[in-house]
């Protein structure tokens, strides 16, 4: 199993928007959507945090996958209709383009005990 955890920081006035999506995944009318996307990349756990900043809100998101990178490249390919609306939410509300592929984060530390 792999993890990653990076932030997204969110675009002015953008906030709402990410909160309102993210609870429609979580459990309002996209849920079944989102859960049979994350189902189809492989997704295992996606949480994500709203964290308020001095330099502005970010989205902190945490996901577990076997393949990260199969499931990203998923994400920023798939055609299916959930996946398309995702990619434009990101782009709208964190001007991250999916599509374009995703740089993972450097890890630097890892404790386990």
């Amino acid at each position: 199993m792999q993890s990653v955890a990076f932030v997204a920081p969110m675009l002015p006035g953008k906030t709402e928007i990410e909160r309102q999506a993210m609870a429609s995944c979580a459990h309002g009318e996209q849920q079944a959507a989102f859960e049979a996307s994350r189902t189809r990349h492989g997704i295992s756990r996606e949480a994500v945090f709203i964290q308020q900043t001095p330099g502005g809100d970010v989205a902190v998101v945490y996901l577990e996958a076997d393949d990260l990178q199969a499931a990203f490249n998923g994400l920023g390919s798939s055609e299916e209709p959930f996946d398309v609306w995702f990619r434009g939410h990101v782009l709208d509300v964190h001007g991250m383009d999916l599509a374009q592929g995703f740089p993972p984060p450097e890890q630097t530390v890892d404790f386990r005990r």
